[in-house]
């Protein structure tokens, strides 16, 4: 029977998409050595350990996105988000009467493993618990995957727009970049989540900046 596991990465940014990473193996200790929540591990060591992962044929592992434009629906939250992006990640990776662990996103853990489950075609046994990807190594291997895919879209739009910092609302080159831009084009980028905070805080004060000017 395979194990699973399931995380994401980039709930709280203000900009770009968030991602949901799935990985399934047979036997855990196909994991290569060093797996760790990947917060724990440099840029460096987690690209390394990603590419092992991928690399692997008998790992099974998968990403699925949420963009900004998602994000920012209000028919929807970040809690149903996750669930559809850790479903969909799963989709790829498990078959009927596999079992596995995700990180939970929501207060109530079992709700969570609950709705993840559910919109996964296959019937799979699911535990949700917060902090997973500190506990178990097939959930450190999954936000391994999340993460990366993360980076390397963050690097995408420093490539199209510049300087974009991490993307997190407490990253001053973020803010930054959000000012300035805003300040060229009078509008936010497209890579924002324009229903952010940090967002909004960003396009108002340009707009009373602008007030003030008359």
């Amino acid at each position: 029977m395979t194990r699973f596991g399931a995380d994401e990465a980039g709930r709280g940014p203000a900009l770009g998409s968030m991602f949901a990473g799935a990985v399934a193996v047979a036997d855990p200790d196909y994991l290569p050595d060093g797996v760790a929540d990947s917060k724990q591990l440099s840029r460096a060591r987690r690209a390394k350990l990603y590419e092992q992962l991928c690399d692997d044929d008998r790992i099974r592992t998968a990403v699925a996105e949420i963009p900004t434009d998602w994000i920012d629906d209000p028919e929807t939250d970040m809690n149903t988000l996750t669930v559809e992006a850790q479903a969909e990640a799963l989709t790829e990776v498990v078959s009927a009467g596999d079992s596995g662990v995700v990180d939970a996103c929501d207060t109530s853990e079992s709700r969570f493993a609950r709705r993840v489950a559910d919109a996964v075609p296959a019937t799979i046994e699911i535990t949700a618990e917060h902090g997973a990807d500190d506990e178990y190594r097939i959930v450190a291997a999954a936000s391994i995957v999340a993460k990366v895919a993360r980076d390397r879209h963050v690097d995408a739009l420093a490539e199209r727009y510049g300087t974009v910092g991490s993307g997190y609302p407490s990253d001053p080159a973020t803010r930054e970049f959000l000012e300035e831009y805003v300040t060229a084009h009078g509008r936010l980028p497209d890579c924002a989540r324009k229903s952010w905070g940090t967002c909004t805080d960003v396009l108002a004060a340009a707009e009373q900046t602008g007030l003030d000017g008359f």
